[in-house]
């Protein structure tokens, strides 16, 4: 996939972390996240995330329908199996965003919505939800991303794949009609980065922005790419763009309660 000064998907790897914490300290357990699943796995391979919003229904990114192999013309019958906190289950139909253009443009225009939802064939009982962030005050708030495969740290980017689940925190630096994190160098000149500064990479798209509020955790943003300028990804100065729930958390509920 070539990349040159646009939004890049994320198709293959994980986690990207600060380079001064070790590897260990970002591992993540995936009973502390059961409502986010990966949407394929090859081996140790996990391509694309997913999180349950409701108790049938996930969000994901629109790309990542087509990149985890979901079937593009749904009949009846079809099925999509996935694992859900160890749990099987199967995708039976998705709903894409109204705005949507059915592939991303090369400028990823904000008019662009890369979300879509995805119906499971029965109600999931033993994970609870994230709830939707509602609030429109995320600009400057810490958030944490989570995703599987490869990892690697800022200096030089992605590395490994070892499979296992690593967490981040980054710190919202716009948000207008999507969310924007920006990866700083902890050792830079008037560095903002935040303890476990990160970002998502290669193969977490549709992952979750989480952000807290006193106990409990809420779904803000889902993963949809990279800002490519040129000198590679997963390079700490770099961008990555995340959907804005509270800005389309109306049609979530809309598509939630007719389909």
């Amino acid at each position: 996939m070539t990349c040159l000064f646009f939004v890049c998907g994320l198709p293959a790897n994980a986690i990207v972390m600060r380079h001064d914490t070790g590897y260990g300290s970002y591992l993540a357990r995936e009973t502390d996240y059961p409502a986010v699943f990966p949407l394929l796995q090859q081996n140790r391979r996990k391509t694309c995330i997913a999180t349950l919003v409701t108790a049938q229904w996930a969000i994901t990114a629109a790309h990542c329908v087509e990149q985890a192999g979901l079937p593009l013309n749904w009949r009846a019958g079809d099925v999509f199996p996935v694992q859900i906190a160890g749990q099987p289950h199967a995708v039976v139909s998705v709903i894409y965003h109204p705005a949507w253009p059915g592939q991303a443009s090369e400028m990823r225009e904000a008019a662009e919505v890369d979300l879509a939802l995805l119906k499971l064939q029965v109600t999931v009982d033993h994970v609870s939800p994230m709830p939707l962030y509602t609030g429109r005050d995320e600009q400057g708030q810490v958030m944490t991303f989570v995703g599987w495969g490869y990892s690697g740290i800022g200096s030089t980017a992605e590395q490994f794949n070892d499979g296992r689940l690593r967490f981040a925190r980054n710190t919202v630096a716009a948000a207008s009609s999507q969310l924007r994190f920006q990866f700083d160098d902890p050792h830079a000149e008037q560095s903002l980065a935040v303890p476990f500064e990160g970002i998502p990479g290669l193969g977490d798209s549709g992952g979750p922005a989480i952000l807290r509020r006193g106990a409990e955790e809420f779904l803000a943003g889902v993963a949809i790419g990279e800002v490519e300028q040129g000198r590679g990804l997963g390079l700490y100065g770099a961008t990555v763009i995340y959907e804005r729930i509270s800005l389309h958390s109306d049609w979530i509920q809309e598509v939630v309660a007719i389909h």
